[in-house]
């Protein structure tokens, strides 16, 4: 494997590192509204709709065991998938349709609780003083253009590691030894700007061996002591092809202060699967071995679209 690289040694993960126990581990204010208005909505299904809460418990496959509230239908799911072991078959999910808005589902309650306050100060200021509306009119596009979730074409030719985020590869670091990988390392730094699409997607069709989260400061991403000191998520893989160990990071920034996560060990992804984002700007790291069997496809400065740029290949 080529590449521009700064010979480093990669300790293990710091002892703080926990085990992720929210799909949102640093909360935030969207988050706690969402779940209060998921307890009054629970609590209204369950005096109001009882026939529903019935049918969808009766649909529902899988365990609540762990889980911190009660479970009546997919929606409870959004911020402790990683918690439980319950699920809807798709076809049962009857809100799988926010999928298919083009706005990251994780981002749903910003946009609801941002969006229409500014959409009427909008339309009111159009009505009165048309000029200012442009302000409000504004924020509301950049609300549903940072949000945007776009179809993303995903390569199908065996062999491949795509990108896990859009952005800018502004690192391309070996690392004498990784300990989950067992060995050397290549790590390539993503940095995400406040314009790029905050999706996070899987690098490689892989079994997820474990997911962990850290606390931390709130540097700038673009610092290089935010991969070491920030708060961050690492995500363990296992390549279900050839059976290779690989890692993602999810790492805040100085703006971005909401990383979101829904795997839990055990899970099976495609390549390109959506599993999370990184709210309002930060960088996420691919740590891949470095064999001579894998070829580094980036270059420092390039820019990388999640799911769809190839980021390395095995020969």
């Amino acid at each position: 494997m080529s590449a521009s690289k700064t010979s480093t040694t990669h300790t293990a993960p710091p002892a703080e590192l926990k085990e992720l126990d929210s799909v949102q581990p640093s909360g935030g204010f969207c988050y706690r509204i969402e779940l209060a208005w998921g307890r009054l909505r629970r609590w209204w299904l369950k005096r109001f709709r009882p026939g529903y809460v019935r049918r969808m418990a009766a649909l529902r496959r899988g365990e609540q065991t762990g889980a911190p509230h009660e479970i009546l239908d997919p929606r409870d799911l959004k911020y402790c998938r990683n918690r439980c072991s319950c699920y809807w078959a798709e076809c049962d999910d009857r809100f799988a349709w926010r999928e298919r808005l083009g706005i990251a589902r994780w981002g749903l309650a910003e946009v609801q609780i941002f969006g229409w306050p500014l959409a009427a100060l909008t339309v009111g200021l159009l009505i009165y003083y048309p000029l200012l509306a442009v302000v409000p009119g504004g924020v509301l596009c950049l609300l549903l253009y940072f949000f945007r979730d776009p179809l993303r074409p995903i390569p199908n030719e065996a062999g491949l590691i795509v990108a896990p985020a859009d952005g800018k590869v502004v690192s391309i670091e070996r690392l004498e030894h990784e300990e989950y990988l067992g060995g050397p390392a290549i790590r390539i730094g993503i940095f995400m700007s406040i314009f790029n699409v905050h999706v996070n997607r899987a690098p490689c069709d892989a079994r997820v061996k474990g997911v962990f989260y850290r606390p931390g400061e709130f540097r700038n991403a673009l610092d290089p002591l935010s991969s070491s000191r920030n708060e961050c998520t690492w995500i363990r893989l296992e390549d279900l092809d050839s059976g290779r160990r690989l890692l993602v990071r999810q790492i805040s920034g100085i703006i971005a202060r909401r990383i979101v996560c829904d795997l839990r060990a055990g899970d099976v992804l495609t390549r390109g699967q959506k599993f999370g984002m990184i709210k309002f700007g930060s960088r996420t790291e691919l740590i891949l071995p470095e064999t001579e069997d894998m070829q580094l496809k980036v270059v420092l400065g390039q820019r990388v679209l999640a799911g769809t740029t190839v980021i390395a290949k095995l020969k």
